[in-house]
């Protein structure tokens, strides 16, 4: 057991109990509860681009950004375009070993945990006295080392089992007659790995592998704010949703110019209203959420 510098709120006290299942990280400092939570949410998202060069950036419990690209620095830069006003202050996670050039882009507010960091990197946190993490197991073993989920209410402790759900070439299906090209398929997994990942009920913008928006707990007002957020952003871009979408949804989305709604199912008042708008319909067969 281990003390915290504060739970969620200052004033709260916190600790932090570590296990076999545990995995190994070294910190820079002691870090609070929130900042723990922030990291490890990080982490299950960049876990399912461990392969390739990712950043995710976060604030809580919550995904702030998420871009691929095709060096690490560039994975970074797009991260922050994507979000820049929330990028000042958040936890900064990476699927590969962070140098110089990357750390420079962070200021005193972030946190950035990464599976490496070059001696130049270290160099410049320690003067900026910026918190490092790095994270020694494999990122590619990362799931391995998910455990049950645990609340305590007043109504009793819940717990239940990791979402460790993946996408099925058997569940996997287009059903408008609009059919997507390889970068709108490319597209769709990305916005749905990172949908499993968000707050329930969550809505992702996504189009050449970067997220543009990022609504998570807002129920009916999701695919709104999101719209809304991303902008301009969302022409041809791809909706991703952890939950049914409604007949609203798909004309919101209509209105900002979606070319493509990946979901866990599709009713066939929503597919026809889709293929009106030219909107291509992907089911998933994966319900994450109850309604």
């Amino acid at each position: 057991m281990e003390n915290l510098t504060s739970g969620e709120n200052i004033y709260q006290k916190a600790e932090i109990v570590k296990n076999e299942k545990t995995i190994d990280y070294e910190a820079s400092r002691s870090l609070s509860y929130i900042e723990i939570i922030s990291i490890s949410k990080g982490l299950d998202v960049v876990s399912e681009f461990f392969d390739v060069n990712a950043a995710v950036t976060t604030l809580g419990t919550g995904i702030c950004a998420v871009s691929l690209g095709k060096t690490l620095e560039e994975a970074v830069q797009r991260t922050m375009d994507s979000n820049p006003v929330d990028f000042v202050k958040s936890t900064l996670v990476l699927s590969a070993e962070a140098d110089s050039d990357i750390v420079k882009m962070l200021g005193t507010s972030n946190i950035i945990a990464a599976p490496a960091f070059t001696q130049g990197a270290i160099d410049f946190l320690k003067r900026r006295n910026i918190c490092y993490v790095k994270i020694n197991t494999p990122l590619k073993d990362y799931k391995k080392f998910l455990q049950d989920d645990i609340k305590v209410t007043s109504l009793g402790t819940l717990i239940q089992s990791p979402n460790l759900s993946e996408l099925n070439k058997d569940t996997f299906k287009i059903v408008t007659k609009q059919k997507p090209v390889v970068e709108q398929i490319e597209d769709a997994v990305f916005a749905w790995k990172i949908a499993k990942h968000a707050s329930s009920q969550s809505i992702v913008i996504a189009k050449d592998l970067k997220t543009s928006a990022i609504a998570q707990g807002l129920h009916s007002a999701s695919v709104e704010f999101a719209l809304d957020y991303s902008c301009e952003r969302s022409k041809d871009a791809i909706l991703a949703s952890d939950m049914p979408v409604s007949i609203h949804d798909v004309n919101t989305a209509a209105q900002g110019r979606i070319s493509l709604i990946i979901v866990p199912e599709a009713p066939k008042d929503v597919a026809d209203l889709a293929d009106k708008y030219n909107i291509t319909v992907i089911e998933t067969g994966i319900t994450n959420i109850l309604l």
